[in-house]
């Protein structure tokens, strides 16, 4: 345990429950994060990753476009097109393809803010994943998580949200290795997945990712999602606080009310997600959000944009993706975008882009 700014942060071994961390929360959690920035919370991690390879932060922050003094505070908002910027310029600077893992592996459950205490008082793991998705965006909007269940398995999905390429590969592996290190808080320090889905290149070394994760890690893959038993979301959170659930729950609606996210942003982190399960129909997203399908065609409208062309814009970025940081064969990311064939898909890629999928990946748009 380290204390930083008078607040205690769990590091990623301190195996003690709930109930045994800080009950307090502090003011300063209660910002708000506008659409385009991240509270920097897990990425503070990236100072002391650097000067573990003896690198000096503060040069590399400030050619990222940020000042270095924000690192102090989990709390500082920053743009997240900066912290993509920031964790290319890291593996660049360190030669570590894995720096993202690594930075995601300091962080705790104390790392999410306002979302990870809730996290630490929810009834269950299952709400504690369910209180993840449904309010990580009043903490990070870099990344959108998504919660599975189906035949005795669960998954737990992270998508990078308008990421640079390369970038979001490491955001991704942050992601991923806080998660881990968050459900070993709930689920006891010895808990493990069942395997852990990444949507990057093999690096040269594996070690690491099998290391933290101590599961089977499986790369190239369309998602990225931790694997657990079903079973595991119906674990009780060790002595959670009814009270401060309720406390919690109450302020982070306070927060969502006052964000004032744009309605065609909403649509597009719901999209990010479900584009590749096949649930994205505007039907689908308008039951989700219980409103009608007019109505949803009519709010888009008044953001100056159709469902089509939202859908499109995320198919495109899911493609670039997929193209840039894995090895995933064409025919497969077409039918993880809902293309009936390659060919239809090519066709896409040349529309959105004036380059075959061949083109774009052959001509190293990669880290």
């Amino acid at each position: 345990m380290r204390q930083v700014d008078g607040t205690e942060c769990l590091t990623a071994g301190d195996s003690r429950s709930p109930s045994q961390l800080p009950q307090t929360v502090p003011a300063a959690i209660g910002r708000t994060v506008p659409p385009g920035y991240i509270h920097l919370g897990v990425a503070k991690e990236i100072v002391p990753t650097l000067r573990g390879f003896g690198v000096d932060p503060e040069p590399v922050i400030r050619e990222a476009g940020l000042d270095p003094r924000l690192f102090d505070d989990a709390m500082s908002v920053i743009p997240f097109a900066a912290l993509g910027r920031l964790y290319t310029l890291c593996v660049t600077r360190t030669a570590c393809v894995h720096f993202g893992l690594l930075v995601g592996q300091r962080a705790s459950i104390l790392s999410l803010g306002l979302v990870g205490r809730l996290m630490q008082h929810s009834h269950t793991v299952g709400d504690a994943l369910r209180a993840l998705v449904s309010n990580l965006s009043t903490q990070d909007r870099a990344v959108v998580p998504a919660l599975t269940s189906r035949d005795g398995t669960a998954l737990l999905t992270f998508a990078a949200y308008q990421a640079d390429s390369g970038s979001g590969t490491q955001i991704l592996d942050a992601a991923l290795g806080v998660t881990v290190n968050i459900l070993r808080t709930l689920c006891g320090s010895s808990w493990n997945p069942t395997e852990v889905l990444l949507l990057r290149v093999a690096p040269p070394d594996a070690e690491p990712y099998r290391r933290h994760f101590r599961a089977p890690v499986r790369f190239n893959q369309e998602i990225a999602a931790i694997v657990l038993p079903a079973r595991d979301l119906d674990i009780r959170v060790a002595r959670a606080d009814p009270m401060m659930r309720a406390l919690l729950q109450e302020r982070i609606q306070q927060l969502k009310s006052a964000q004032g996210s744009e309605f065609s942003d909403d649509i597009r982190r719901l999209l990010r997600t479900r584009l590749t399960s096949n649930h994205c129909s505007a039907d689908d997203i308008a039951h989700l959000l219980t409103m009608h399908r007019r109505t949803l065609s009519r709010r888009l409208k008044g953001s100056g944009i159709g469902y089509r062309a939202i859908t499109n814009e995320i198919r495109f970025e899911i493609a670039r993706q997929l193209l840039t940081d894995t090895q995933v064969p064409f025919a497969q990311i077409a039918a993880a975008l809902g293309y009936s064939e390659a060919s239809a898909f090519t066709r896409a890629f040349r529309r959105w882009s004036g380059q075959t999928p061949t083109a774009w990946r052959t001509e190293g748009h990669h880290e």
